[in-house]
């Protein structure tokens, strides 16, 4: 059975280790329709191991407008879980993928793209980005796991108000609560995410994984219970090959020496 074809919704472009992943919907401001975010489960369910990290971000001037309320019907409840949890499934491949995955945010990301934006591991945000989260407005509730990820990212009373108010944040709001690591001018994003999944490319593929995939599980256990998972995180990480010859090349003074270099 052949698979669907998702080209018109998402452009995929390998450069060396890195992989760029566009949302192609500009005149719908990237808005999620069904098959939108079954491309984005299909392209990162499927991503090739010899990607090492991942540059995602929109086309043209937003990078995601959230629901695609054109395209809603009425869901019976039981349908309604199933749509809620097929968001699910496919923002969990972003997180919990096969690489790093390095958002570009500009424009609109609001509601559902707000909530793919937190699924990603590091946050770009140009200037002209703005986050709101209008569900409660609409008599709506967050599906796209944004109750779990946005709420550890900036905080339940944050997400509250967001939802309660209809509130928006541009971009340095956003920054100052967390929401990007990195706040540069418009246009200058690709290229600061491009930086950023070059050095990331970099590390040993199993410290990479324990970030990614450990990391948070250990923060949502107890201390003893994270303690634990470290210890053996650490000890399996700093065992791997790749590792060795890291530490090797640290100590003959070729690498990854820690330096400040002021902005």
């Amino acid at each position: 059975m052949s698979q669907p074809d998702y080209s018109h919704l998402l452009s995929v472009k390998h450069i060396g280790a890195i992989a760029q992943v566009r949302i192609t919907r500009p005149n719908k401001r990237n808005a999620l329709n069904e098959d939108l975010v079954m491309a984005i489960k299909a392209c990162f369910e499927s991503m090739p191991e010899s990607v090492k990290a991942i540059v995602l971000y929109g086309e043209g001037d937003h990078f995601c407008a959230g629901l695609d309320l054109s395209e809603v019907s009425a869901h019976t409840v039981p349908q309604s879980v199933l749509h809620s949890r097929m968001w699910h499934a496919a923002f969990e491949y972003v997180q919990f993928g096969r690489a790093p995955v390095i958002a570009v945010l500009h424009g609109a990301v609001v509601g559902g793209g707000f909530e793919l934006a937190s699924a990603a591991h590091i946050r770009v945000a140009e200037e002209s980005a703005f986050y709101a989260l209008p569900e409660g407005k609409r008599g709506l509730f967050v599906g796209g796991g944004g109750s779990v990820r946005i709420s550890r990212l900036i905080g339940v009373a944050r997400m509250s108000d967001l939802m309660l108010t209809g509130r928006v944040l541009n971009a340095q709001e956003g920054h100052q609560i967390g929401i990007s690591q990195y706040s540069v001018g418009n246009g200058q994003g690709l290229a600061k995410a491009m930086e950023l999944a070059e050095s990331i490319a970099t590390n040993a593929a199993m410290t990479n994984y324990g970030v990614m995939h450990m990391l948070p599980r250990i923060a949502d256990q107890s201390i003893q219970d994270g303690l634990a998972t470290e210890s053996l995180m650490a000890a399996v990480a700093q065992t791997d090959p790749a590792t060795l010859d890291l530490l090797a090349q640290f100590l003959q003074g070729k690498k990854n020496k820690v330096q400040f270099k002021p902005s």
